[in-house]
């Protein structure tokens, strides 16, 4: 039974309470170190339920909508950009297999992924090719099974995920480009999982690579129909755009909070900054970025949970959310002057983390691809 509203305002306030009393004290550590204590971090966020936000409760997760969830994905992006996008996308991705699996294929592993003991990945970027039609990964069928040849990297929670919604080419005669998507086990023969070097941001996640070299994953692992994986990708990706629009949101929030505080307290010939017509420039841009953002998001959200379909939306608050945290970013340095570049505060850490968001589930211009390609079809939302 879906939470009231009562309860869910209950539940939203115990889990940001959690977020500042046993996440945060974790950031510094994190920084220095360059990796997230996962033997740590994990048992608190199975107490937050996090692991479980959208999964449905059939699974035994939350089955919280969008308008509920984005709140929370807000306030990680607040603390630490690393266990946000951990989190974001061990979610993104169970939501994203509940709706291209069957129940066969997505029920076990949506139980164990709504508790933390099973995590669901994406992979999709490759580095020698492009994403969708470009990818060079192939799976050829053979006596039952396909046959995997390729790479994959930049995965995100590929140091822990049990499970990876594979993005590959399934040539046949009629159509040598079809793309599929498989759900790969971690343990799969062929598959060699590496590391990659450290990020600017989002310090202490994992961005690894899949080797894949003649790995034999069983042809009831494809998902949905064969050659359906373009399509798949889209209605994947859809609703994470969002997700990180909101993260973007939390890291705008975030930086204005301190931009203000910091404002308030700074005195130069004898007053606080805040009272400079310059300063308020800075403040009150930072406001309206967040504002837009803040009721972009909303409306996208409402249009989902009603059983709509976004691209346009989504691809519209993504990249709205990646400009606005270089702006926002970019105001909040100027407000806190040069001690904002050294790590005295943590707008420093923001700043880096917020980059992330200019290239999770899609550049830029894939963004804009999308939204022209549907404004000319459907015209503007």
């Amino acid at each position: 039974m879906a939470m009231t509203d009562h309860q869910y305002e209950q539940f939203r306030r115990e889990f940001i309470d959690a977020v500042w009393r046993e996440i945060d004290p974790l950031a510094a550590e994190i920084e220095e170190s360059g990796r997230i204590p996962n033997d740590r971090l994990f048992p608190v966020l199975k107490e937050m339920r996090a692991f479980g936000l959208i999964i449905p409760e059939r699974y035994g997760g939350l089955g919280l909508t969008v308008t509920r969830y984005l709140p929370l994905i807000a306030e990680l992006a607040k603390v630490q950009g690393g266990i946000r996008a951990l989190v974001h996308v061990h979610n993104s991705m169970a939501h994203a297999l509940d709706a291209l699996g069957s129940e066969e294929q997505a029920g076990p592993v949506l139980i164990g992924a709504a508790t933390g003991d099973l995590s669901v990945a994406f992979a999709l970027t490759e580095p020698g090719h492009g994403t969708g039609a470009d990818i060079g990964t192939t799976a050829r069928r053979d006596n039952g099974k396909y046959v995997v040849n390729g790479e994959k990297h930049l995965i995100t929670n590929s140091d822990f995920a049990s499970h990876f919604i594979l993005f590959t080419k399934t040539p046949t005669g009629a159509r040598p480009n079809a793309v599929s998507a498989l759900l790969v086990e971690r343990d799969t023969p062929g598959l060699r999982i590496e590391p990659l070097p450290e990020t600017m941001g989002c310090v202490g996640g994992e961005h690894g690579r899949l080797t894949f070299r003649d790995a034999i994953v069983p042809a009831e692992s494809l998902l949905g129909d064969e050659g359906r994986g373009l399509e798949q990708m889209e209605e994947a990706l859809e609703i994470s755009r969002v997700f990180v629009a909101a993260s973007s949101l939390g890291t705008c929030e975030r930086a204005l909070e301190l931009s203000l505080d910091y404002a308030r307290k700074r005195v130069t010939f004898g007053k606080p900054i805040a009272e400079r017509q310059a300063v308020q420039r800075y403040l009150a841009e930072m406001a309206t970025d967040i504002y837009a953002l803040r009721h972009m998001l909303a409306d996208a959200a409402a249009k989902w949970d009603a059983g709509r379909r976004i691209p346009a939306e989504a691809a519209m608050c993504k990249l709205f959310g990646l400009e606005a945290t270089q702006r926002v970013t970019d105001r909040a340095l100027l407000v806190h002057g040069g001690l904002g570049y050294t790590r005295m505060f943590p707008l420093e850490r923001l700043y880096r983390d917020a980059r992330l968001n200019w290239l999770e589930e899609g550049t830029p211009t894939i963004q804009q691809l999308v939204i022209a390609r549907q404004a000319l079809i459907n015209g503007v939302p």
